[in-house]
């Protein structure tokens, strides 16, 4: 009996041919860029250094497009946003040391956010492996370990016969869900080194599904159809798998409001009878959803910022579907459907009652109306309004990355993205200086349409050298940097701990000028001025800054001992 596994499709007399007079001229490096390329990789982001040279030597002699960055920091940010646009690995390539623990902060992000990223680095020479101290440039006793807490999964290369098996079980840990970041390191002589190995032509760039055990669904489903009042709450995990419409089939189903995290934005439509849209740093959610006796966390953890920082105590049964095995019941206990979204959310399709109730929409609307309420209260129309004006100039399909700013922090609960895996940020890890270089990556991903990026003036001095990276490639990035004059968020937690922030306010540029200086067109605009300045600057082709000085503030909490929902009136 033959399986399918078992055949082995014969070479043709012609790729027997290939296989045995490669190339002349290629070296170690060339079969980087030749699997990765017969993966289906197209772009490639990164940074050069000195025993990186063989593979960015091999480029040259490659179909690959090459999008250089101008600090490792930020090539990881860019790969990460191309991964979460693309659904495909990302492939970042870096040099030995400085410039691979540079990219560290930027894994650590794609790492909690689930986007899938190869980062393939360089390495001392062979004989400079295991621990020794050689003195080779760059030296680490052990650079492999470095990545280990980060990534999903590490690949040491010893040899060119091992580059393209190496390279291809990266891809699949890169893509299996849930998506992440994998580190591959090549010694300097592997790449350098002339080849006799036959051209890399193809690779198996398809990862195995994680479906759920069907006895878990039944039970789930059984859950959810018997319940009075369910809820769901929707994560990064359902936009990552691409199950947005099966979300919204399930919920209508079962008439269970949804509410998204930050990293489930646009999981579910803003203004669907059943979202409660994002409001999980507010009191009146959380009560709402301890309510719930049935209580669906899909793509979730449950983790800080989705919990209302630790103060969420659900009374009903919850019901977890998670695709990170460490993150299945890691702070509740749950029904706990190790799955991918998409396949899990399929299977409850097939499974579930669909319910009567016409209550839900009702209960939904009293809830937006006393969260609006409690924000309306705080005479916070500035921050809404600038909010209003973005969405506005911002085409509907379009893109937009959110550094750590103030703004990206309304964002998380008051922005609607109005199209699934439409709106980023970096709160996955939380670092700074995420927006405008995952914005290039975005670009580069999809350059029909206009990307918006949005900085506080600290993040953007972390990634300004990237306008010449913009200006090169004539990337589509409108940045848009809001002014305060330093750390406005720290500046916040600062003053409401300790009653004065220090070590928060900056010295910083003239943004507009220093734009135009690298051949990018730069305005100062207004709170009053912003959404015609916006508009005109992403319907502009090419990179452009947008200047707005503005001192912003957040909403009043309501996780901390004794606020309650009416904190701030």
């Amino acid at each position: 009996m033959t399986h399918d596994h078992d055949l082995v499709l014969r070479p043709t007399p012609a790729q027997i041919s290939a296989a045995l007079n490669p190339p002349a001229g290629r070296i170690g490096g060339d079969l980087v860029v030749e699997t990765l390329a017969g993966l289906g990789a197209t772009t490639v982001f990164g940074l050069p250094g000195q025993h990186a040279l063989g593979m960015f030597d091999a480029l040259r002699r490659s179909s690959l497009r090459y999008v250089g960055l101008r600090v490792e920091n930020n090539a990881g940010f860019a790969a990460d946003a191309y991964g979460r646009i693309t659904g495909e690995a990302a492939p970042l390539l870096l040099s030995t040391g400085p410039g691979a623990l540079t990219s560290l902060a930027a894994l650590q992000e794609a790492a909690a956010a689930s986007a899938p990223v190869l980062a393939i680095g360089s390495q001392v020479p062979t004989a400079g492996l295991g621990g020794g101290r050689h003195g080779y440039l760059h030296e680490l006793p052990d650079q492999a370990a470095s990545f280990r807490g980060v990534v999903k999964s590490v690949h040491t290369v010893r040899t060119q016969s091992q580059i393209p098996s190496a390279i291809e079980a990266a891809w699949k840990s890169a893509l299996s869900v849930p998506h992440g970041p994998v580190w591959v390191e090549i010694p300097q002589d592997v790449l350098l080194a002339p080849t006799s190995i036959p051209v890399v032509t193809g690779g198996d760039a398809f990862p195995e599904e994680l479906a759920p055990r069907p006895e878990l669904t039944a039970v789930a489903a059984h859950l959810l159809s018997g319940a009075d009042r369910p809820a769901i709450i929707a994560g990064g995990g359902v936009v990552r798998s691409d199950a947005s419409g099966k979300l919204r089939q399930l919920a209508e189903l079962l008439r269970a409001p949804v509410v998204t995290t930050p990293g489930g934005k646009g999981a579910f439509p803003w203004t669907h009878p059943l979202s409660m849209q994002s409001w999980l740093e507010d009191r009146h959610t959380t009560d709402f959803l301890e309510d719930a006796d049935v209580l669906l966390v899909v793509g979730s953890g449950l983790g800080e910022l989705s919990s209302n920082y630790h103060t969420f105590r659900p009374r009903g049964r919850v019901v977890q579907i998670e695709a990170d095995l460490g993150k299945l019941e890691s702070n509740h206990p749950a029904l706990g459907i190790h799955a991918d979204a998409r396949l899990a959310l399929q299977a409850l399709l097939e499974t579930v009652r669909e319910r009567q109730d016409d209550t839900a929409p009702e209960r939904v609307r009293e809830l937006l109306a006393r969260v609006s309420q409690r924000i309306a209260s705080q005479e916070l129309t500035l921050e809404q309004d600038l909010l209003a004006s973005i969405r506005r100039a911002l085409p509907d399909d379009s893109p937009s990355f959110w550094d750590m700013t103030v703004l990206a922090y309304w964002a998380w609960s008051a922005f609607d993205p109005r199209t699934p895996n439409s709106m980023h940020s970096a709160q996955g890890a939380g670092g700074l200086g995420y927006g405008f270089p995952a914005a290039l990556g975005a670009a580069a991903a999809d350059p029909t349409r206009p990307v918006l990026a949005v900085s506080g003036d600290g993040g953007a001095l972390y990634s300004i050298a990237e306008l010449a990276t913009a200006r090169q490639y004539g990337l589509d990035v409108t940045w848009l940097i809001v002014d305060d004059g330093g750390y406005g968020i720290l500046r916040e937690y600062m003053t409401d701990a300790f009653g004065e922030p220090t070590a928060t306010e900056l010295t910083r540029p003239d943004y507009v000028a220093l734009a135009e200086s690298f051949g990018v067109p730069g305005v100062l605009t207004s709170a009053r001025t912003l959404e015609a300045d916006l508009a005109k600057a992403l319907a502009t082709p090419g990179p452009s800054v947008v200047v707005l000085p503005a001192v912003l503030r957040m909403f009043a909490p309501t996780h901390l001992e004794g606020e309650r929902p009416d904190a701030g009136r």
